[in-house]
């Protein structure tokens, strides 16, 4: 008889969760927190408090302009993380050593609470930590699994975002009331003392995770294709695609002298924005021509980046309304009846509240429903539905500042309508964006297609910057004030014309966008 082995009659362990995931999903659940706290009392802080300088009329405006500066170093410094990370060192160094900024950043706010010139190099402290670190966490928890327990780590994905629903929750109910009760010191302080906690508890897991080493440099990475696509020569053909992006170069060097306008924050995402649109129309001319040094599977991979940049283009607008509602329509709720134990800032609860439970009514009910009719609900039409009712959330919102201009006061309760029509616009855009973004990459420029996602957010508080730039002119005011509405009621209508307007330009072209799957195969 032929022997069979132990192994062979012992059934395989079922597969067990890494023991080291709890200290992730704890630190994730602190950092969020204290991310969300400090976020959502931003906006009432400095128009209450820091900015008191100015006259009166002057600081919703400001306090707008420094949230969403603010804002975009959040979405624009992952590219500097991952980059530190992937190339130098690692992802657990990287998001340690972020998470120490993050912790000086907090302190910043605490200690400078009346002191603007500290206030802001806290923001700029914790813009530089959370964004270092946020492209970081998530692929972090996957290094923690391999093929045998895989399957489970849909499970932490799931409790990571909850967790990060949860922290935004109670932040948004708790911080407005401590700001109020016991001062800006304090109210920063909190969320300071909970990253504090965060970043001690990643640290106390350090001799149980797995810790993949940084890469070497690629030769085929994304920036090298492109670089050899618009330097490489064919015999007797010029190169169009380089003089573009070089017209791009020159473009961006020019906004730098918008600066007395716009300021700095704007002028650098403007030049950003000028660099990749034109190098990215410029390398698409001439890709092929990569294909002398490169393969022609690493080529189409630049090719798909390239196509799925335009749909990130057009989810811009998204973010430039979705950000918003810790700015512009916490100074309208600033402005309506309420009872005296709730404070406006605290309506953003509204938002995590709301996710929680759409994303499961979407999936069990709506989009069961949808299929019965015939209508698939796929990403595309997905993202083209939340965007035009991320629209209909400020046309609602502007109806009711007009209202408000005519000197009848709202009760905040008026600001749910809008809150739901937001929040399911979300639910459709930022939860399928990053679903969508990582199928259509393939596996050498997943890093990059992802890093481009949270770089629309970037562009998204640009627009906000360059419109709240522009309502500074004396002719435009005047222009506006020729409607006969505020300059306030015209923005809000302003955006949501911007958004149904990029969800129409969204939906053509997603009509012809090819749709592919790039997912690991099993």
């Amino acid at each position: 008889m032929t022997a069979i082995s132990e192994a062979a009659v012992t059934p395989a362990a079922p597969a067990r969760m890494p023991r080291q995931i709890p200290f992730i999903i704890s630190n994730e659940g602190c950092e969020r927190f204290s991310f969300y706290g400090m976020r959502n009392i931003l906006t009432p802080f400095l128009v209450g408090s820091l900015l008191l300088y100015l006259p009166e009329s002057e600081r919703g405006s400001m306090a707008k302009e420094v949230f969403h500066s603010f804002v975009i170093g959040v979405y624009f410094f992952p590219l500097l993380g991952g980059w530190l990370a992937d190339r130098f060192f690692g992802k657990y160094n990287t998001t340690l050593w972020f998470s120490l900024i993050y912790c000086a950043g907090h302190a910043c706010l605490a200690a400078f609470d009346n002191n603007r010139y500290g206030f802001y190099a806290g923001l700029f402290l914790i813009a530089l930590g959370s964004g270092g670190i946020k492209p970081l966490i998530t692929s972090f928890v996957g290094d923690q699994f391999d093929k045998s327990n895989a399957h489970l780590a849909k499970v932490v994905f799931d409790a990571f975002y909850w967790i990060i629903n949860f922290g935004s929750f109670f932040a948004s109910l708790l911080m407005p009331i401590f700001l109020r009760k016991y001062g800006p010191s304090v109210a920063f302080g909190i969320p300071g003392i909970l990253m504090f906690v965060a970043t001690f508890i990643y640290w106390s897991g350090r001799k149980r995770y797995v810790i993949i080493p940084p890469s070497p440099p690629k030769p085929d990475s994304f920036l090298n294709v492109v670089r050899t696509a618009l330097l490489a020569r064919e015999p007797g053909q010029s190169r169009p695609g380089l003089a573009l992006a070089t017209v791009g170069a020159v473009l961006a060097l020019g906004s730098f002298l918008l600066l007395p306008k716009i300021g700095f924050v704007a002028a650098f995402c403007l030049a950003l924005v000028l660099l990749l649109a034109f190098g990215g129309v410029g390398t698409w001319m001439q890709l092929d021509r990569a294909k002398s040094k490169h393969s022609a599977e690493v080529c189409e991979g630049v090719r798909a980046v390239l196509r799925v940049l335009v749909v990130f283009a057009l989810v811009t607008p998204f973010w430039s309304l979705f950000d918003q509602k810790a700015s512009t329509w916490i100074l309208q709720a600033n402005k309506m009846s309420t009872p005296d134990w709730f404070q406006p800032a605290q309506m953003q609860a509204l938002n995590p509240a709301l996710v929680m439970t759409l994303i499961p009514f979407n999936n069990a009910v709506l989009f069961p429903l949808l299929r019965r009719f015939g209508i698939e609900p796929t990403a595309l039409r997905r993202m083209t539905t939340g965007i035009a009712f991320t629209g209909l959330a400020w046309i609602v919102v502007g109806s009711m500042q007009l209202v408000m201009d005519r000197g009848e006061v709202l009760s905040i309760t008026w600001q749910i309508l809008p809150y739901a029509l937001l929040t399911f616009g979300e639910v459709l855009v930022s939860a399928t964006g990053n679903e969508f973004a990582y199928s259509q990459a393939p596996v050498s420029m997943k890093g990059v297609i992802m890093a481009f996602w949270l770089l629309s957010n970037t562009v998204g508080n640009l627009w906000v910057l360059l419109v709240n730039a522009s309502v500074k002119s004396e002719a435009v005011t005047a222009k506006i004030a020729s409607t006969g509405i505020s300059v306030t009621a015209f923005q809000m209508f302003f955006f949501a014309g911007f958004a149904l307007v990029a969800a129409a330009a969204f939906g053509w072209y997603a009509y012809g966008y090819r749709v592919v799957n790039h997912y690991r195969k099993a």
